[in-house]
């Protein structure tokens, strides 16, 4: 996304790769296809059985890695992570993968998501000796993991994977081996493909179909795999696992190309859309959704309602972040250079906008306003998800309550401050259906905290400000 004071931002994505030649090369286009997960910083470490090199830096893939640094890094196993900062600053040492060196071995780690309970950790560790490098709740997990090393190393993570909570899909590499892990609600996804007889891992599928692997399956929560040069086995570190992915992958964080656990991420979009229409129809001219994540979901509502769908809004790609502006005109003008709208469309239309939430209100105020200029009529705004209520603590930039607008408002004074003529959200049962998931299971088996304000983990009070110690009720 690219609104500034709108965004909810993506977490992290992980890749991994077993058993090629060109292990660095192919994880480099591999990062390229998770992009959109994290922007501040991208990393590769490899092995060549004897020795973990790495190299990253702060940026954009492309940013960070030239064909100098990537024909250094000569190997024939590797993993990467693009990174938005969830846990701890952003800054070059929280970039990751991480890398851990000892006498004995090394290990490098890539984690996608957010431990709840790494402050509590940190602080038993600390008093056990351990001193820590970077503010990343990641180091975490490697501390865990070296403390109780034992002969076997793959006890000695699935000990570490016991303690810790939270939300987590880990790549982790030693000289001998690839491991991938998901923690036991899959709150974040995390799939296993193959390429030759290269073994694959990564956040998406998109990154299979760039690199040119197939997909094989998702990994389960719960679940731990071990790839080395005697092939892929899988083992389970808990029994206590409860399927609950974060509902927003399939709303808003990962890629329209992507399959999460069976079910195409634009279909579901679309899906999403027809239920909106369904629940909440309005009698207009045209439909168009904010580019690019609402765009699925903008089609699928036209289909259903009849209403054209046309390309309303034009987003503006060479447009990098640009400063906060000291006045509103500059403000709004910032807003205009990321964000176009199509008159032609646009003049003397009834229009309905959608998207696919509505965090703090600001942008989404702008955009009416903006297409109330380009000459709409009427500006009717339909959100594909229901309100964000709940601060997540799972790998979301959304800690507090108090910066989400649908805490404090009710739908009618958020449509009075964004100065739309009507206002409506998706309501929660009408998303699970539109998704597709599995009714049987609890919640459709997708986590709906930010929805509904049930967690499905413990929430530890160090993990929360003072105001929001209600959440832990």
């Amino acid at each position: 996304m690219f609104y500034d004071d709108r965004e909810l931002k993506e977490e992290c994505g992980v890749f991994g790769i077993w058993g090629h030649e060109k292990a660095a090369q192919l994880t480099y286009y591999g990062l390229h296809s998770l992009q959109h997960r994290g922007q501040e910083g991208a990393g590769i470490a490899v092995t060549d059985g004897k020795r973990i090199l790495d190299h990253k830096g702060q940026g954009l893939v492309n940013d960070v890695f030239d064909h100098e640094n990537l024909q250094r890094l000569e190997g024939h196993a590797a993993i990467g992570h693009v990174r938005y900062s969830t846990s701890g600053g952003n800054s070059f040492a929280n970039v990751q993968p991480l890398v851990f060196r000892s006498q004995k071995d090394s290990l490098s780690i890539a984690h996608n998501g957010n431990l709840v309970n790494a402050h509590k950790l940190k602080g038993e560790l600390e008093e056990r000796g351990s001193i820590f490098q970077t503010t990343s709740d990641t180091e975490v997990i490697a501390h865990l993991i070296k403390r109780d090393f034992a002969d076997n190393f793959i006890e000695s993570v699935k000990h570490a994977l016991s303690v810790i909570n939270g939300a987590y899909a880990l790549a982790m590499l030693t000289e001998h081996q690839l491991i991938a892990a998901l923690d036991p609600h899959g709150l974040r996804p995390l799939s296993l493909g193959k390429l030759g007889e290269s073994w694959v891992v990564a956040s998406e599928t998109c990154a299979f179909d760039l690199i040119g692997a197939t997909y094989v399956r998702d990994v389960h929560p719960g679940e731990i795999l071990i790839i080395d040069n005697e092939g892929l086995h899988s083992e389970f570190f808990t029994n206590h696992t409860e399927p609950a992915i974060c509902s927003m992958e399939y709303i808003y964080f990962s890629r329209p190309d992507s399959n999460i656990q069976g079910i195409n991420v634009h279909a579901a979009r679309k899906n999403l859309g027809r239920m909106l229409a369904q629940e909440a129809p309005v009698d207009a001219d045209v439909v168009t959704g904010v580019p690019d994540s609402s765009i699925s979901a903008a089609i699928g509502y036209a289909e259903a309602t009849g209403i054209p769908y046309e390309l309303g809004m034009i987003k503006n790609r060479y447009v990098g972040r640009t400063f906060i502006q000291p006045s509103q005109e500059l403000r709004e003008q910032g807003v205009k250079m990321k964000l176009s709208p199509v008159r032609a469309i646009i003049e003397g239309k009834r229009v309905v906008m959608v998207d696919d939430s509505i965090v703090r209100g600001t942008t989404s105020s702008r955009i009416v306003r903006m297409l109330r200029d380009a000459g709409a009529t009427e500006v009717h705004v339909r959100i594909s998800a229901p309100p964000i209520k709940n601060p997540c603590f799972y790998g979301i930039d959304t800690s507090t309550s108090s910066e989400l607008i649908a805490a404090t408002h009710s739908v009618e004074e958020i449509r009075e401050k964004i100065g739309a003529d009507s206002l409506v959200f998706l309501s929660v049962e009408g998303m699970k259906e539109a998704i597709g998931r599995n009714p049987a299971m609890k919640n459709c088996g997708q986590c709906m905290a930010c929805f509904t304000g049930n967690y499905p983990t413990k929430i530890y009070p160090d993990t929360v400000l003072p105001h929001e110690k209600e959440l832990l009720v």
